[in-house]
């Protein structure tokens, strides 16, 4: 059986970045808290927490002072750098260099007085939330092309996407508004925003996962990237499994199987799906 993990499978730039600077901290022995899961990947999770740091919810932070309290690629809200000035907590801000440019543009479009703003994407995930944030009183948030139907029309709309969203989904909601708009006299304006790291691993991941007898995606419980990639692969190869961790792993599956691909999310660490490969060379 020959087995590949596919090249371009692993952190994306903002998670590696954000991990490296938890890896500073932690390595000189000081406390660091992460506001939410640094990543969302309980293998590496549970890593970082064995070298010290702690990670708190959004609710817990009024509770602490005087810390240093790390922002994951995902981004935050303005609220949340306030309650960290006021407690006297010291931000190690990993926000992904491309998340706070989509921030600052929210934030600006939300000061001009005749914009609206529409944020696809899912609702309740980190970065929507830090998104949302930047301009509240004139932002929406929809999470499929259905409730891109309920969205009321404005004289000029302008569309934002989180950066994990699928692409196809996005362009029928463009679709959708733009027919909307221009029905109502309307003006939209589209920022593609989804992450290019995302959408150019289509074709890449569908040829792979094609090429291979068996697909194995490797990915949080709570990745929603990992969950668009992970269809993309099943798609091409109906004998493609998700896993989150090595033990989830069914010798079955590899049963007359002369090639295995492994594949992983951005927040995948290279690691861990080095991991799922020695596990299926052990069925061998």
């Amino acid at each position: 059986m020959r087995i590949s993990i596919e090249e371009k499978s692993g952190f994306c730039y903002g998670v590696v970045r954000a991990v490296e600077m938890a890896d500073a901290i932690l390595d000189t022995g000081e406390v660091l808290y992460s506001l939410g899961q640094i990543v969302h990947n309980e293998m590496e999770v549970k890593r970082l927490e064995k070298k010290g740091m702690i990670t708190i919810s959004r609710d817990e932070l009024p509770a602490h002072h005087n810390c240093k309290m790390l922002v994951r690629a995902h981004g935050e809200p303005p609220s949340t750098y306030e309650i960290a000035r006021k407690n006297n907590i010291e931000i190690i801000d990993g926000t992904c260099p491309i998340v706070r440019k989509i921030q600052s543009g929210i934030a600006a479009k939300g000061a001009e007085k005749n914009a609206s703003i529409v944020i696809f994407g899912k609702k309740g995930h980190p970065e929507v939330e830090g998104l949302f944030g930047q301009s509240p009183d004139k932002s929406v948030v929809i999470s499929s092309m259905e409730e891109a139907e309920t969205v009321p029309t404005y004289s000029n709309l302008h569309l934002y996407s989180q950066t994990t969203m699928d692409t196809e989904a996005f362009q029928g909601v463009v679709a959708i508004l733009e027919k909307r708009q221009r029905q109502a006299g309307g003006k939209l304006v589209v920022h593609n925003t989804i992450c290019g790291h995302v959408s150019h691993r289509r074709p890449g991941l569908r040829k792979f996962a094609s090429e291979n007898d068996v697909l194995v995606f490797v990915g949080g419980k709570h990745s929603s990237n990992g969950k668009v990639l992970y269809e993309v692969c099943r798609e091409a190869n109906p004998r493609s499994y998700y896993v989150g961790d090595p033990e989830e792993l069914d010798e079955v599956w590899f049963k007359d199987a002369e090639t295995v691909g492994i594949a992983g999310a951005t927040s995948t660490p290279h690691w861990q799906m080095e991991m799922v490969a020695k596990k299926i060379k052990s069925f061998l």
